[in-house]
Formats: structure tokens, sequence, C-alpha cells
């Protein structure tokens, strides 16, 4: 029977061809030009023919596919995009069992299935717009469909995974491939998608903003689209009431059947648009949606306003300068912009101080989100790293619950995608000079609005004031020095020597020490400044809290801004502390007399009555223990900062050991007490404890025990007696809470280890010594590198101090790939007792007591 019919249909196809057609099946007849004969599916959704674009004035004919009664006719797949049959006549059909296009010159294959006999196979249009063919022997097995083969259009149905790409029409009235592809991001990660430019450069992404900015992510409904509705097990639409905020309201979450009408375009512009039924040829959603939404339009640190025509959208951010001038003169902004000066330099002249503020902006996603409870506390964040770039506080409703109600956001890599004006906008915050806050939209292509001309004038009102107030304080301070010309003039012919000026002054410093007055003729042996106590009140707001940086073991901490912009830490030591008379005088000097680029710079100091109040250079990072006992700015600080910091600290304390003219004992060596720059350089800090040894003098004793207790060597704890040794000591201490992580006080373990340091030494003799490293260090630490760090440092704590290294020893151990390192010795064990004291000093134990080293005295 079967035979039968495929016989009757053969014969009538001589005599009449398309006859044998079913409206939506080819068997053996062929779809000719001219002619009207189409295949059309079965629910009449869709239909297959051969079209010419409208516009063409020759004779290209494609076969194509478009929705059944659009008109004009709305085209969804091209068969022969790239091979047009240039002919007043075309016929299109079954050959040989495969697909074939051809006219009396030419012939163009477009498909190529093997397998079983080709009698068997027949090609069906189906209601989702997808040409299949299969075979007719019962199986129904597909041998090609023309999902898999997409050109422009993107129709529900369709898979979409890595290897699936639109791709442009050449033109409105030329179907073949143009120069705009759409496909999923390889680099951004699941549902994210990208536009390219000739498959090469990326001309628009989705995901762009992350959760920081929603207004230009691929739409919920579209991703849905193109997940095949494969999102969930249940494929469940979300209600309208959820679906995401946007600036397309004519888009609401479609029912099944209505997605069977959506379409997405790579349009021959650029542009990706999605469609829906009964909105013809108007797009309810497309992206780039103007100049500004192309990707990275303006480059890096480029800001772009789509106010502006496309020559002038661009301008460089404050504090940056165009990285091609000439490029951007010629409306070529790729190339982004340069900072005019580094971020983080050590000169205190280039140091990053300030915010500016853009309103309503966008930026692209940020490298870092938490909680904080005010925006206070995101710009801390931000200030703590040198690498920020920039931070952005958003309320998070979903979090109110919880510890904090708003999320900050802060970028550490390059700025791009900037959008001035841009809908859903958030204040950015971007980091910059302090002198270019003063200076409003003089770089880039734009010149400054009125208000931030404005801004710049009070900023100069302000700076001159602060530079009369600085020429009336100093000329005081000169015309009070002329008061004393006499004993000045008795000492100058010393301080055209300078050894004898430094020998001069280290006897001064002695004298000073024994005394117990502070008297104005010791103000001329110091070399910082005096500041006036007025001018420190002024700059730190009076002590107020919100310039409050911490609290030390001897009082406060606070930021100071003095005129002209130049920020200082004012350390205020409280009467009551119990660092005295003698303990300030002594960091006064020793600092003032100390410069290495591993000790805190003192900038100033002050005394007037029971205030005592030293200046020093600010330090944006804070101290050391703020990272490493940090769970969440501990990521920051890599192995390879880490070791940059344990060397840093070494060098350090060998200058003060060995190779300053004051051979300094520093006596309260830790964690606290690090302080880092903005290149997270190590600066050791707080003098206040620090003793002066004679050239040949090697250890002394005190019936005074002050410092901290987990840092302080036995011997010196116990007995009194402090040397050099007990320096080293307290730095072992340090490089293990380094590498671990964890303080040495207050560590406890469940086999009985009461500190770090009886930890460190139980995994050093089990061959575990790896085991104390953080875990936050295991993608980029140096195996060799913290072994030998721990080597060293238990070489260090070692109980007899002859059996310690000096800090010469320690820094060539740190800075030697040969070095073999000897076997360290059991360490001091302290014994642990309930001891508890919140003192920052305590008189000299007796030698029979036994000190508790898990509770800190400062």
């Amino acid at each position: 029977m079967r035979r039968s019919n495929n016989f009757a249909c053969l014969l009538l196809s001589v005599m009449f061809l398309p006859a044998c057609l079913s409206r939506d099946i080819i068997t053996v007849g062929t779809i000719t030009y001219p002619g009207k004969t189409t295949l059309v599916s079965a629910g009449e959704r869709f239909e297959l023919g051969f079209f010419s674009p409208s516009g063409i004035s020759d004779s290209r004919r494609y076969i194509g596919i478009w929705y059944y009664g659009s008109n004009p006719r709305i085209i969804v797949w091209v068969a022969n995009r790239d091979d047009p049959l240039i002919s007043s006549t075309a016929s299109f059909g079954l050959v040989d069992g495969n697909l074939k296009l051809w006219n009396k010159t030419q012939t163009i294959p477009l498909t190529d299935a093997t397998g079983s006999s080709s009698s068997t196979r027949l090609a069906k249009l189906l209601d989702s717009g997808n040409l299949v063919l299969s075979e007719d022997d019962g199986s129904k097995r597909i041998l090609w469909q023309s999902f898999d083969h997409p050109t422009d259009t993107f129709l529900p149905g369709m898979l979409m995974n890595e290897s699936f790409v639109l791709t442009s029409w050449a033109s409105p009235d030329d179907p073949k491939q143009g120069n705009f592809t759409f496909q999923m991001d390889q680099e951004g990660g699941n549902n994210n998608y990208e536009v390219s430019l000739q498959k090469v450069s990326p001309y628009w992404k989705s995901g762009v903003y992350g959760k920081f900015i929603q207004a230009d992510q691929m739409l919920d409904v579209i991703s849905f689209l193109l997940s095949n509705f494969t999102t969930g097990t249940t494929a469940a639409l979300p209600s309208p009431r959820t679906s995401p905020p946007s600036r397309y309201k004519s888009i609401t979450w479609p029912s099944d059947n209505n997605y069977n009408n959506s379409r997405l375009v790579m349009n021959y512009d650029g542009q990706i648009k999605y469609f829906r039924q009964g909105n013809g040829s108007t797009p309810v959603w497309f992206e780039p949606a103007s100049n500004c939404s192309v990707f990275s339009a303006c480059g890096k640190f480029g800001s772009c306003n789509d106010q502006n025509d496309i020559k002038t959208m661009c301008r460089c951010l404050q504090g940056f300068e165009p990285a091609q001038p000439d490029n951007w003169k010629l409306g070529n902004f790729a190339d982004g912009c340069q900072r005019k000066s580094p971020i983080c330099a050590g000169n205190s002249d280039h140091r990053i101080r300030d915010f500016l503020t853009l309103k309503m902006t966008r930026a692209g996603r940020p490298d870092m989100q938490i909680s904080v409870d005010n925006e206070e506390q995101c710009k801390q964040k931000c200030l703590d790293v040198c690498t920020c770039r920039a931070y952005s506080v958003k309320e998070d409703l979903q979090q109110r619950a919880e510890r904090g109600n708003l999320t900050c956001y802060i970028w550490s890599d390059d700025l791009d995608n900037i959008q001035e004006s841009a809908p859903n906008g958030c204040n950015l915050s971007v980091r910059v000079r302090l002198s270019d806050t003063a200076v409003a939209g003089n770089n880039g292509t734009r010149g400054g609005s009125s208000q931030k001309r404005q801004e710049v004038k009070h900023v100069y009102i302000v700076a001159s004031a602060g530079v009369a107030i600085f020429i009336l304080v100093f000329g005081s301070l000169f015309y009070m020095r002329r008061q004393h010309g006499s004993t000045q003039g008795r000492r100058e012919s010393t301080r055209e020597n300078p050894d004898f000026r430094l020998y001069d002054s280290e006897k001064r410093i002695k004298m000073w020490m024994d005394s117990c007055q502070f008297e104005e003729e010791d103000k001329k042996g110091i070399d910082v400044p005096f500041f006036d106590l007025e001018i420190i009140l002024q700059a730190t707001n009076y002590f107020s809290d919100e310039n409050k940086l911490g609290r030390g073991g001897f009082g406060p901490v606070y930021k100071a801004t003095f005129p002209g912009g130049q920020e200082i830490a004012v350390k205020r030591l409280w009467s009551g502390s119990g660092q005295g008379l003698e303990e300030f005088k002594n960091e006064v000097v020793l600092i003032a007399k100390l410069q290495h680029r591993n000790l805190v710079r003192l900038v100033g100091y002050c005394i007037k009555g029971d205030e005592k109040i030293l200046l020093y250079e600010y330090m944006p990072n804070k101290s050391l223990d703020s990272f490493i006992f940090d769970r969440t700015r501990c990521w920051l600080l890599t192995w390879e900062i880490r070791f940059e910091i344990i060397l840093g600290i070494a060098r350090g304390m060998l200058y003060l050991h060995q190779d300053s003219r004051l051979r300094i004992i520093h006596r309260d060596l830790k964690t606290s007490n690090i302080l880092l720059d903005e290149e997270m350089i190590p600066k050791i800090s707080d003098f206040g404890l620090a003793r002066i040894f004679e050239a040949k003098q090697t250890e002394a004793s005190t019936q005074r025990v002050i410092g901290t207790y987990g840092y302080m060597s036995p011997e010196y704890a116990l007995d009194g007696f402090f040397s050099f040794k007990s320096d080293v000591f307290s730095f072992g201490i340090v490089v293990l809470e380094i590498i671990s992580g964890k303080r040495n006080t207050g560590f406890y373990q469940s086999e009985g280890t009461m500190n770090l340091l009886t930890h460190a030494w139980k995994l050093w003799h089990d061959n575990k010594a790896l085991h104390l490293m953080d875990r936050v260090l295991h993608e980029t630490y140096n195996r060799d590198q913290v072994l030998k760090c721990i080597n060293m440092a238990l070489l260090c704590v070692q109980e007899d101090p002859c059996d310690r290294p000096m800090m010469s020893d320690a820094v060539f151990m740190l800075g030697s790939e040969t070095a073999i390192l000897p076997v360290p010795k059991k360490p001091a064990f302290a014994i642990r007792m309930g001891i508890s004291t919140t003192s920052s000093s305590s008189s000299k134990p007796e030698s029979s007591a036994v000190l508790s080293t898990t509770l800190e005295g400062r």
C-alpha cells in the first residue's frame, strides 16, 4: 500500500509536481520560484519558501522561514544566507535524501546526512519554526534540523550552549553574515551573554554590573527563554509581582503559550532585540540601549554621558588623563584614561587621600561586597586597602534582619563601564588625590559645571586661610627662637661639626631621660616641630569620636587634617595611662633620631599641662593585627605580601639593634605596633618603652617590667633582664602570628596546647609544620619560604637567649636561598595560671612566680 502511494505521487509529480507536497512536509516534491508553493507548519505559525529581501533590485534568491501571514515578512531563518541563487528561477527540495537548492547552472547542498536509504526521508516544518530532516521508516530519527544552524534569530525550543551563535545580517536587505554575533559569555559565568564585533571585540555584555546595578542586565524573562525553559525542575514562571525592576515597562512575564511567540534577534546594527507577539517589528527590550551602554565605551577610568554627542560623550575622571590624547580628539576612547600620579606612592604628597563622589552613576561589576551598618564603615574598608579604586553603598532590604542593612560594594581593579546620570544609578565614590578634588572638570573632553567651579572656589578660600594660619604660627615660633639668640649663638660652633653635634645630642638625650622635668630649653634639642595645642584641637575637631582611628595601650589615636590637606595620626596620651614623662620624652627623641623606611616617622609633638601628644605620619592601612586576625581582611594578605612584611620588620629591627647611631632595644614589638602604609610596607611604631644601649652594652635589668604578655621573653617577664635577644624573641612570636593568622595569647587546642608557640613547636616536632599556616594562604604560599620562616621563628623563641640568633642572622636567613638553618631547640613554654590582668605594665614578679602568656597586658 505504501509503495503504491509513493508510485502515485511520483506519477503525479511528472505532470503536477507541487500537488504531491503536504502543507508542512517535503518528500519527493520541490518548491520552485517563481511560484507560490510554500511549506506551512501544521498550526499555521511558520512558513518556508523563496524570498528576496525588500529593497533589493537584483535577482538574488534565498530560501527562508518566516512568521506565517506576517507583512512585511519577519524572517527568522535563512538557508543560503551566504550563497544566494542569482537567477530568475530556483528550486528547493529533497534530492538523494538531502535538502538542496538549485537552478539551471548552480546546485547548493544544504544538508549532508548519511545513513539508510534516502528514499525513506522527509523534511517537515514544525510549529516551533524548526525545519527537520528525518527518517520516515517508523523510527523518525532526526538527521538534521535548522535549529542547529541558526542565523540571526533565537526561537523558543532552540538550545543555547557554548557553541550556539547568532550572527547578524550584513544590512537590512542583505542576509549574509554581518559584523555582530551573540553568544554565551565564555568568561562571564552562567546566564551571561555578550555581543561581539567581528567575533573578536566585546560590544555589549550582560552581567557587567553584577548585583550592583540591574538596569542593563539580561532580563530574567529573556534568560528563561534562552535557558530552553530548564532553569528549574518544574520550570515555574515567576509572577509579575516578582519580576525585576526595569525601564522597559511593557515587559511582563509571559504565559507558556505566549513564550512560543517570542524571539531574540541579533540585529545588523549591533543591538540584541527581544520581540513579543503583537509588537511586530518593535522590540520591547534591546541592548546596548545607548552609546554609553556599549561595553567599555570610554575605556578604563573614562566616564560616559548619554546627554552629549558621540565625540564628547566621554571624559576622564578627575585625577586622570587620556592614555592616548590624539585618539580622544578623534572620538576613539577605547584606550581609556590613566592616572596622573600613582595611587600608592611613597611620597606623602602623592597619597590618595580623598574620594570624588559621582551621582547616579554605574560602573563595572564590583570585586567585593560586604554588609555594613553605615557608609563610613564602607569608606574605611576602601581606605584600608591600597588597591581599592572606589566604593558605593546601597540599601539591601534582604539584610535588614541581619548585621547590617547596607551593602558595601568595593572595586579593586581598574574601573570601566562608568556611566553618568544612569537610570537606577547609585552614588559612586572614586579614590583620588586630595588635590584632584579641588580641580573640577579640567580633564577629559568637557569643562566642569558651575557647581564644581564653586567648590573649587571654596577650596581655594580654605587653603588660603590655612596658609595664613601656618605663616602666623611658624612666624611666632621663629620670633621666640630669636629671643634666645645668645644661647643659640653659643651653640652655633658645635653645629658646624656634625660629629660633635651628634655626640652632644646623644648626651642631652641621656641627661633628659634622667631628669623629671620638661623645660622650654629641652625643645631645642628635638629635631621635630613643636605643635600648638589649639592647632591640633582644630585639626581633630576637638578629638571628636568621628576622627578616632583606634585606641592603644597608652591612649586613643585620632586622624587630624591640617590646612592644606595634610593628614596626620595624633596619639593623645592618657594622664593615667601609665606612660609618664619619661616614656613620652623617650619616644619623642628616639623616633626623631631614627630614620628608616621600616620605622614610623614622627611628625611632631605637643606638651601642655597634662596633655602629652605625639604626631605621626598617617598610615591608612592601620596596624598589622587588623589584617591577620580579621577573617575578612586576612584574604588581602597573600603569602607574598606577608613574607615582605616579615622581611621589612626584620630589617627595621636590625637597624635599631645594629645600624643606627643609637643602639635601641624596642621592648614592645608586637603586631599591633606594626603599621602598614599604602603599599603595605611595615613600619615599626611605639617607642615609649625603648631603651638606648651603650656601644659595648648587651643587656640590662629593671625592677619595672613593662610590656605585653605573650610577646615578652621569659628572662624579661620573670627576672627583668632584657637585651637585644628579648626583641628577637618578640620578633619570633610576630612571625608565627603572621604565618598562622592566630594570636599567641588566648590560643587553645583540644590537645591541651595553651598558646600558639606551644602549638607551633608540636607541629614542627611532628613534621607537620605546614599545618600551622593560615588556610587563606593555601593558594598563594611558597612551601620553602613558609618552612624557612617557621624554622627561623622557632630559633628566635628558644628558651636560652644565647641560642637565639641576632637580627642580622635572621635577615640573612630570610634573604638567602641557600642558607642552611639550624634545628631549633625546645622553646620557652609558659604554664597557664589563673592570672588575669588588663594593665599595661606590671611590677617585677617574684622569681618563683610563673607568668601566664595567655593574657595581653597592653
